[in-house]
């Protein structure tokens, strides 16, 4: 059997090809898309906490934001925000969103795959 966890030298950060994000990726599991392209996927979360609540997460192997904007090639990262965007608008959230990327267990990342909490929700107006 293969080994699917690969370590990344440089930053000492273990990539799991077999957590949830990945087996999203490769269709093992299946989701409700919002948005794709050949370098993002955005679907809606199986456990929102708002009205809105879309993650977007790029189809490389990133285990959190220090990883993807260190070890990225500047396109692909480029081309995740432009799926970032592409994903608010076609949410019509243009001025109604909040974006969130949880860095690390301690701030509450669950799935170690870079991801973007796109939410939106009226709670938000009173809520910080």
């Amino acid at each position: 059997m293969m080994n699917l966890v690969y370590y990344r030298k440089k930053e000492g950060k273990m990539y799991d090809k077999n957590n949830v994000f990945a087996k999203i990726l490769r269709g093992e599991i299946p989701n409700k898309t919002v948005y794709s392209d050949d370098n993002v996927l955005a679907f809606y979360d199986v456990a929102p906490r708002a009205k809105v609540h879309v993650l977007v997460i790029p189809r490389g192997e990133y285990t959190d934001i220090f990883d993807f904007t260190q070890n990225a090639p500047a396109d692909a990262q480029v081309a995740f925000w432009c799926g970032v965007r592409k994903t608010v608008e076609k949410l019509g959230l243009r001025d109604n969103f909040r974006t969130v990327a949880n860095t690390g267990r301690g701030a509450g990342q669950s799935v170690m795959h870079f991801h973007i909490h796109i939410m939106s929700d009226e709670r938000f107006t009173e809520d910080f």
